[in-house]
């Protein structure tokens, strides 16, 4: 692969992370509630939930899941439930008032494993990821690819995946910004908590309405 291609595969690899969605609500969730550390344990799972999808596309497998619409809906299925159970359990806990400040979370944070795996199933079960690596894929890989080639693109998604959500793990972990989502913790956690709800429901519905027009 030739420097130009791969710049412009990084450009759009970058572009892919940086559009605002269920990742990063789940990234500053995990930052706002236990820290800098649990915010990077979530963005480098995260990424390695990213890079299952990059190897799989690479490999041709992205591709059965895009041509299977059973396949595809039950893990879209279970992605929008997922989110959906995560917002509501996460507004379950601030109505008992087992999270009602970041002030509680830092005396007792969750740790660092449940925030890697919020951040790693929040990639693994959004099937759209895997749409998103065939079609950027088919622009890039060529038609006989090597080992070498196949590695290079996948550590690219990985690290872009990576950078960005560390970067955005720093920048609301400095005591500054941290102090900020302190004094608003109960607002915050309850906006975050909704929107990962509502983008659940909001997919559960859309799959519902497909499957009775269908």
């Amino acid at each position: 692969m030739d420097a130009v291609t791969w710049i412009s595969l990084l450009g759009i690899c970058l572009l892919g992370a940086m559009a605002p969605g269920p990742s990063l609500a789940v990234i500053l969730r995990c930052t706002a509630r236990a820290g800098r550390r649990a915010g990077l344990a979530a963005a480098l799972a995260h990424a390695a939930a990213i890079g299952c999808y990059a190897a799989l596309t690479v490999s041709g497998l992205a591709l059965a899941l895009q041509r299977s619409p059973g396949l595809f809906t039950a893990v879209q299925t279970a992605g929008a439930a997922w989110l959906l159970y995560l917002g509501l359990s996460g507004l379950r806990q601030w109505s008992a008032g087992a999270t009602a400040t970041l002030q509680a979370t830092a005396a007792a944070p969750q740790s660092l494993a449940q925030s890697a795996s919020e951040g790693f199933l929040v990639a693994l079960l959004n099937p759209k990821v895997g749409l998103f690596m065939v079609a950027l894929f088919s622009q890039f890989l060529p038609a006989s690819p090597g080992m070498a080639t196949q590695a290079l693109m996948t550590a690219t998604v990985i690290a872009t995946d990576a950078g960005w959500y560390c970067l955005v793990a720093f920048s609301v972990s400095r005591p500054r910004w941290l102090a900020i989502l302190r004094s608003r913790a109960s607002l915050i956690d309850r906006l975050l908590n909704t929107l990962l709800a509502v983008l659940g429901a909001a997919m559960l519905l859309h799959l519902a309405r497909q499957a009775l027009t269908g």
